[in-house]
């Protein structure tokens, strides 16, 4: 019988004006201490960003998810986040801030598979 490991996670957000505090849900960020797991996926619909922004360039935000992804990978060549530890990278990623991206509240949960659960809430959250 395989144990459940501890994750936490959270969804990213583009919320093109701040001031209105809408959003759409275009990422996810999932990581486990204990297993040294940590992924981000996003997933950017051009038809719902045109349609939600129109002062922000679509290639700007997606070279911004990128750099996000890179530095959850641990790229050295994104600089001094991406050599910190795991758990230092999701708390920076999932930081709270007031941009364009943002991420939600951090949620907690358990699984007996990491990539299953994250694509399950990447397909009920994001998709």
């Amino acid at each position: 019988m395989q144990e459940d490991k501890l994750y936490h996670y959270a969804v990213i957000r583009l919320v093109p004006k701040i001031e209105r505090e809408e959003f759409i849900n275009i990422g996810l960020i999932l990581f486990s201490k204990n297993e040294k797991f940590i992924r981000l996926k996003y997933h950017l619909c051009k038809e719902k960003f045109k349609l939600m922004c129109t002062d922000i360039e679509y290639e700007e935000v997606l070279n911004s998810l990128e750099t996000y992804k890179q530095i959850a990978e641990g790229n050295k060549d994104f600089g001094p986040i991406s050599e910190m530890d795991i758990p230092e990278r999701f708390r920076w990623l999932a930081a709270v801030r007031s941009s364009i991206i943002q991420t939600s509240s951090t949620h907690i949960g358990k699984t007996d598979n990491l990539e299953e659960t994250f694509e399950r809430l990447f397909k009920e959250l994001v998709i």
